[in-house]
């Protein structure tokens, strides 16, 4: 006889090509949703939409406790061979398929006695906030453990290996505007120079000093002043500046010395210096008994062998907000080894999709044992 998730491999196959080839960017997942809804609709279980946002939360199960699982739904909009277009290169056509596969897991095994296991296809992880968004609606209100799952460069994790959790770093991105007056290249003492000024910033972003012992980075990414005209001095410019850190605490830190800098510079050069920050993701705060459980799934269907430790990485994913917003919440992200390359973000990123069944078979099985865990009902 078959396993069940031999069974389903067809299917997931045919699932995943669907979410790649109809890859929708942030807050525009309207068809996904659909797509995802019309799969599961057909089974016995409570599916709820929203009137204001893309995305859907779908429940089977009955009682204590609430088990959760995310998967992120947007694609990326980025230049590929020269055309700008919706591309999924972060791996989120495989999460969502891979959540898909864990429910159907679940449901063709049989439901635990006790215990409401929901599924959260959530939008605009890449604008870092989706998942305030749905935090805001109440979705993990009622939840006791949240898992979530992310591909892995194979830089950080060989191909067929599994880490119980994901220890990413914070991020924030701030766009900056400068606004002073204009002054012709012949009389430089007439305005402040938005260059000059950016050229500042950059230097003082450089001698931010914080916590050596844990990785952080403020640097510019953009910057745009001035026109066509080479005689004039631009008194206005925007620029945008990345900020990473590896702890909630330290990016707040970074935060505020940025603002620091731009108050600074407004006032000795008497222009405006505004900053506004157009999308953050936290930190992770890894929970052990949730780390613990995802640990034992790994072991207990991809052998020892290849359960690897948590793995740490200065990227970003808005899944910690949830946590952020429910400190009791039990949380941690399975880390999916896929041989991916060259790389996430990459416009032509590629991975094994060998994996996806094995990581239904990990998360399906985390969440059933979790279940039995701590309904105190296991087997």
């Amino acid at each position: 006889m078959k396993k069940i998730i031999e069974t389903l491999t067809p299917d997931l196959e045919d699932i995943f090509q669907h979410l790649h080839e109809h890859p929708e960017i942030s807050w525009k997942e309207f068809q996904t949703t659909q797509y995802i809804q019309s799969l599961l609709e057909k089974y016995d279980c409570n599916i709820k939409t929203f009137e204001d946002t893309t995305g859907l939360v779908v429940d089977v199960g009955s009682g204590k406790p609430v088990i959760a699982l995310r998967a992120d739904m947007d694609a990326l909009w980025q230049e590929v061979d020269g055309t700008f277009q919706a591309n999924h290169s972060c791996g989120h056509d495989a999460h969502m398929t891979i959540a898909i596969g864990v429910f159907m897991h679940l449901v063709e095994k049989g439901l635990p006695e006790q215990g409401t296991f929901r599924f959260i296809f959530q939008p605009a992880e890449e604008k870092g906030t989706g998942a305030l968004t749905f935090a805001d609606k109440g979705v993990i209100d009622d939840v006791d453990f949240l898992y979530g799952m992310h591909l892995r460069p194979v830089e950080e994790l060989e191909n067929g290996a599994f880490a119980p959790a994901i220890q990413h770093g914070a991020a924030k991105f701030i766009q900056a505007t400068v606004q002073g007056e204009d002054a012709h290249g012949a009389r430089p003492h007439l305005n402040a120079n938005a260059i000059q000024i950016g050229m500042e910033f950059f230097q003082h972003l450089n001698h931010i000093q914080v916590n050596p012992r844990i990785p952080h980075s403020a640097k510019m990414t953009t910057f745009q002043a001035g026109g066509k005209s080479t005689n004039i001095i631009p008194g206005n410019a925007t620029f945008s500046i990345d900020v990473r850190a590896q702890t909630n605490e330290v990016i707040e830190m970074l935060t505020t010395k940025i603002e620091q800098i731009a108050s600074m510079l407004a006032a000795y050069h008497q222009v405006a210096i505004d900053l506004e920050v157009g999308a953050n993701v936290a930190a992770a705060v890894l929970d052990q008994d949730a780390t613990r459980m995802m640990r034992e799934a790994i072991t207990s269907c991809v052998g020892g062998d290849n359960l690897k430790p948590v793995i740490t990485t200065t990227g970003g994913d808005d899944f910690h907000f949830y946590t952020i917003k429910r400190p009791d919440l039990k949380a941690t992200m399975l880390a999916v080894g896929c041989d991916l390359k060259p790389g996430l973000h990459h416009p032509h990123m590629t991975f094994d999709h060998a994996v996806i069944p094995k990581a239904v078979d990990i998360l399906a099985n985390a969440l059933r044992q979790t279940a039995q865990v701590y309904s105190g009902k296991k087997e």
